[in-house]
């Protein structure tokens, strides 16, 4: 097994929840700081389904992370022991109540409008994960049902005000305060944190990468 200094793989994401995922199951790794797309969130395309639209945006994630890479060395938080060419893992979450995808809050009032939309009612997380690795794709899907209390406005006010609201699809942490509001959960917790753990193994067995 590599030593726990030397990276298996690049994450493409500066998520923190993501890395200390990766850290819970001995997964050493290194962080690829590809600039961004314009605009946090990824437009969604016409007619598109949340499930097609978070299966695409991590593809994408994957291939944006290829060709930073190809263009040269990036930024890297660790040394990767000579290696460049690692496996790239990407993913992406969103939170869909129905049709409607709740993305990252972008202020205090739109974190107030997307949390009032989650009171008392199930949404879906879908997080997709994608791992790239030479020629091939690997890629893997976590569906989470998580129903929400019924939220006061001093509620839903006083999370705001903790901050932990931003940052996140839909405009909430699982791992944080919010853990309050879940009434129940089916699926994945780390997945609703924003990287399926399972499924990521799995993707790694698959490429041979854990055994």
């Amino acid at each position: 097994m590599s030593s726990p200094t030397v990276p298996l793989l690049y994450l493409a994401s500066e998520s923190p929840r993501r890395q200390e995922l990766l850290h819970q199951i001995g997964i050493a790794h290194t962080v690829l700081r590809v600039p961004p797309v314009i605009g946090e969130d990824e437009p969604r395309q016409v007619n598109e389904s949340p499930l097609v639209y978070v299966k695409r945006t991590a593809l994408e994630k994957a291939q944006r992370a290829q060709q930073w890479l190809a263009q040269g060395t990036p930024k890297l938080d660790q040394p990767t022991d000579g290696r460049i060419n690692l496996p790239i893992l990407a993913a992406d979450t969103t939170v869909a109540l129905g049709d409607t995808i709740l993305g990252k809050a972008l202020d205090a009032q739109h974190a107030a409008s997307i949390l009032g939309q989650l009171s008392g009612q199930t949404h879906t997380v879908y997080t997709a994960v994608v791992l790239a690795h030479q020629t091939s794709i690997y890629t893997g899907l976590s569906t989470s049902l998580v129903s929400f209390k019924h939220l006061s406005q001093t509620e839903i006010a006083h999370y705001i005000d903790t901050g932990d609201c931003f940052g996140k699809a839909g405009a909430y942490g699982i791992q944080g305060f919010a853990a309050r509001f879940i009434r129940e959960l089916q699926g994945s917790y780390s997945g609703v944190m924003g990287l399926p753990l399972f499924e990521t193994a799995e993707l790694l067995r698959a490429a041979k990468i854990l055994f």
